[in-house]
């Protein structure tokens, strides 16, 4: 940064004071910045690159932070969050007690709304600018979103209330072509038209009321500023298309752009990607999830896959390059992958209906209303259950177990290895008559040798995998690892029983009274919320019971967990090797004083 004219920047304020001549050096300034840091820092690289010069213009155009700036997801606000205060700090992104990924409010001015999940940005701005109306202030408000993000359902809903009103409000659709994975639907297909110009239909923003214009070259800033200037002369609704490339001026990003949209370390001169030494690993849920469903795809002609626009993330892709006719990405529409597959279930096909277990959230009322009520079996393969680290409170997948908990006919099973994953898929699609979540963390598993032969599991059943005197540690999901690790080094090893419940619901009731009535005390672990969870099942079914036993819940307190490595977060969490310990402990002393 010894030339650098992003040196000399700090705020908005600073940057305004450069000649528009000096801009494209910035821009080339600050795509070097920002491959620098996430080069060694990891984090979401090719959508902030491809925003750099939009991010400028709008600073320099717009006075922000008083005009409010609202960006949709959040992948691409790097360069926004340097430009606005955090430069200095910006090595700490995603780190333990570092800034946030993503914009956040608490974490500055500039930051105007919260973001992490996608297709909020055009309501949020929205809201903003009718506020703005209410309160008699002069302010504009831009609403960026990209591609994937403008087809999902939310989005078309803001845009449907705002083109009936006044209020200013610019939306940018910043055009890529691509999300994470590649933009799927016919909306995809218009906006490619438009960009060709072939599309020879009415313009469908014009339509919804927008003054629209584009599509211009969003990495054109001269033009981008000319256009930004005049849109804020313009009342009421506007509409600005901008064609850019994600990753752009790195090489490797703009060739390979899914690989690149968060590629890990890589060579910040080169841009090549930082590989692991060729040791054995075992694999990754996501991909046991793919090859199996392929496998199994590929005997039960029943089966079908479907994914909200994270075919890679899910591995999916597997099934969608091998059975592309039985294989779906939806695009960022959980509510509708839910009910398709909830369709598909009356006609006697098998959906594993594939979500990240944050993203389900937004489909709350389908699952309930659409599938649960109707005791349609779709199958739920919820992945990035649990902590998943760096990326933080908006996309922990902590909260399912709760939100599920209370939906009648839904069973809740979570698999502790890669083995009981392959299983539970094998099981459910032999023909259930109920639908099934099935929780699995991010990352990989412990078990190399992970392609055993097929076996049935029984619904509802659990298992102890070791007998106690004493107390007994109550476990679901992959956390079973953790707590046999704590066992095995115990000096309390023969008093300590441990039973993997496999289902949070049904619950194995027969095999509880057994533990109840051999143990002392007891203790149940999940990756999920206290508040509802597995914990509070175990909870009821004592008091049911008039089981009087001393009961300890470890899980994730009532607190949003913020972002850092998946080992800060459990330690912080007390789901740690050390804190399982120490509660155990704590329960030998109380029944020692009884």
């Amino acid at each position: 940064m010894q030339n650098s004219l992003l040196k000399h920047i700090n705020l908005p304020k600073d940057l305004r004071q450069l000649k528009a001549e000096d801009l494209p050096q910035l821009a080339q300034d600050l795509r070097e910045f920002i491959i620098n840091i996430v080069a060694t820092k990891e984090g979401h690289l090719g959508a902030s690159l491809g925003v750099v010069e939009l991010t400028i213009a709008l600073h320099y155009v717009y006075n922000t932070p008083e005009d409010l700036l609202i960006w949709d997801v959040g992948h691409q606000a790097y360069g926004h969050k340097i430009l606005t205060g955090r430069k200095e700090i910006f090595d700490t992104n995603r780190q333990l007690n570092g800034i946030s990924g993503f914009p956040k409010r608490s974490e500055s001015i500039y930051d105007t709304f919260g973001v992490g999940h996608s297709s909020t940005s055009i309501s949020a701005a929205l809201g903003m600018a009718i506020a703005s109306q209410l309160k008699g202030e002069n302010k504009h408000h831009i609403a960026v979103i990209g591609d994937a993000s403008i087809a999902s359902g939310m989005a078309f809903e803001g845009l449907n209330h705002a083109g009936v009103t006044d209020a200013n409000l610019l939306v940018i659709l910043n055009d890529n072509a691509i999300g994470i994975d590649p933009s799927v639907g016919a909306l995809k297909q218009y906006l490619t038209n438009v960009k060709k110009g072939s599309q020879k239909q009415d313009n469908i923003f014009e339509a919804l009321n927008f003054n629209y214009s584009g599509p211009i070259d969003g990495h054109d800033l001269p033009l981008l500023i000319s256009e930004l200037q005049r849109l804020k002369t313009v009342k009421g609704p506007k509409f600005l298309h901008i064609i850019t490339k994600k990753g752009k001026g790195l090489k490797q990003a703009e060739r390979d752009q899914v690989k690149y949209h968060a590629p890990g370390k890589f060579d910040a001169s080169t841009g090549e990607l930082i590989t692991k030494s060729n040791t054995s690993e075992p694999p990754k849920y996501q991909d046991v999830f793919g090859e199996t469903i392929v496998e199994l795809a590929l005997k039960n002609e029943k089966i079908i896959g479907i994914t909200p626009a994270m075919p890679t993330g899910s591995s999916l892709k597997y099934m969608m390059d091998k059975i592309p006719k039985r294989a779906f990405d939806v695009g960022i529409a959980e509510q509708h992958a839910v009910t398709l597959a909830a369709g598909m279930a009356t006609q006697g096909l098998i959906p594993f209906c594939n979500i990240y277990s944050t993203f389900l959230q937004r489909a709350y009322d389908q699952i309930i209303h659409d599938v649960a009520l109707q005791n349609l079996p779709v199958i739920f393969c919820l992945d990035r259950a649990g902590l998943v680290g760096e990326d933080g409170a908006t996309h922990h997948g902590v909260f399912d177990i709760s939100y599920l908990n209370c939906i009648p006919n839904l069973v809740i099973f979570s698999p502790r290895n890669a083995i009981e994953l392959r299983n539970i898929m094998y099981t459910v699609q032999l023909g259930i008559d109920f639908p099934i979540a099935i929780r699995y963390p991010r990352g990989r598993g412990n078990i190399l040798d992970w392609k055993q032969p097929f076996e049935e599991i029984e619904i509802g059943k659990g298992e102890c995998l070791k007998t106690g005197k004493k107390i007994a540690i109550l476990s679901v999901g992959t956390i079973a690892n953790t707590v046999q690790d704590t066992i095995v080094t115990s000096n309390r090893n023969e008093d300590i029983g441990h039973y993997d419940l496999r289902f949070v619901k049904p619950l194995d009731e027969n095999l509880l009274h057994t533990i109840f009535s051999n143990y002392e005390a007891i203790i149940t672990i999940e990756e999920g919320s206290k508040i509802g969870g597995f914990g509070s099942s175990i909870l009821n079914f004592a008091n049911s019971n008039s089981y009087k036993k001393p009961i300890s819940i470890l899980g994730i307190a009532d607190q949003f967990v913020e972002h850092g490595t998946i080992d800060q977060l459990n330690e912080l969490q007390k789901l740690d090797k050390t804190s399982i310990n120490k509660e155990i402990e704590n329960l030998f002393l109380l029944l020692n004083n009884r």
